[in-house]
């Protein structure tokens, strides 16, 4: 999923884990979810990337009920579904990849 999930109030985004959670095979079976969104205060901390990460929160928050998210509340998402890890890859400039395991 790719900027999708910012979108979305975390009980939003906790329906569409739980659907992707049920589609996708087991651990043991090469089974995760990819999600490329934005990670606050996981990047460089630069003025202008966190001015940049802030003006997407405000955007996001102003367009749709969601917001951007640090890692401790993906990962409060993640757990909160019954998923056992994940992994951030920080790249993409301001986005990061991230492996979500059953």
């Amino acid at each position: 999923m790719i900027w999708i999930l910012h979108d979305w109030s975390d009980e939003e985004s906790l329906r569409i884990l739980k659907k992707c959670r049920e589609a996708i095979p087991s651990n043991d079976k090469g089974g995760k979810v990819i999600i490329i969104d934005m990670i606050v205060q996981n990047q460089k901390e630069d003025d202008e990337s966190i001015e940049t990460q802030l003006f997407f929160d405000m955007l996001v928050m102003i367009l749709y009920p969601g917001r951007e998210r640090n890692e401790k509340e993906w990962a409060k998402l993640f757990f909160d579904v019954g998923f056992s890890g994940y992994k951030i890859t920080p790249s993409l400039g301001l986005r990061s990849v991230i492996e979500v395991y059953p």
